[in-house]
């Protein structure tokens, strides 16, 4: 019987839906299209903020230096980055009526600032029972530590959780724990899959 449903943050409860803010700015700087977000999320400094090693403060810092902005320039980049981000209300909705039967928790690659994020942009952090951060645990998904971590925490055996992300490959990560997973795509139905689980 499946007693906790974790979730990854972005790309699941919150998706880029509208992605002109970044692509006007590639446009602006020459850049390739998805650049800024490899910039971002996938170069070296991206992954030493999710793994915690700098700050995101000190990430956007070196965004702007590497893209040679002017401080302006920085702020306007940084929020037209994150302006076509939706939360999911009918995900939120679905979180909330999971408890109290089932645990929820939440993992995610993210930087040091999600907690404060999740408490005061969007409300939600009290909608979790765990809430695991990448840039706090040194570790990124899908190394399996992360997993057992989680797992550790919340009290329970793999076969007991079912674990839900955007990423094929921290899916893999996390069914090679033992924990049964969704692979979420813009077209999943939660309510179907989490059903199929005996869930709903």
């Amino acid at each position: 019987m499946i007693k906790a449903v974790i979730f990854d943050f972005g790309g699941v409860l919150l998706r880029t839906e509208d992605h002109t803010g970044r692509r006007r700015w590639e446009q602006k700087l020459g850049l390739a299209e998805g650049e800024s977000e490899q910039i971002v999320f996938n170069s070296e400094m991206g992954h030493k903020a999710q793994h915690g090693e700098i700050t995101v403060e000190e990430l956007w810092l070196w965004v702007g230096e590497y893209l040679d902005l002017s401080q302006a320039e920085l702020a306007a980049f940084r929020r037209d980055f994150w302006s076509g981000d939706v939360l999911d209300v009918g995900l939120v909705e679905l979180i909330r009526g999971l408890r109290p039967s089932c645990q929820t928790a939440l993992i995610s690659n993210a930087y040091n600032d999600l907690r404060h994020v999740l408490t005061n942009e969007f409300g939600i952090a009290d909608d979790f029972d765990l809430i695991v951060v990448s840039a706090e645990e040194g570790i990124m998904k899908p190394d399996p530590r992360i997993f057992e971590m989680t797992l550790q925490r919340l009290g329970r055996q793999p076969e007991e959780t079912v674990f839900i992300d955007d990423f094929a490959h921290n899916v893999a990560g996390a069914r090679a724990v033992g924990m049964n997973a969704i692979h979420f795509t813009p077209d999943t139905d939660l309510r179907v899959e989490l059903a199929a689980l005996d869930v709903l």
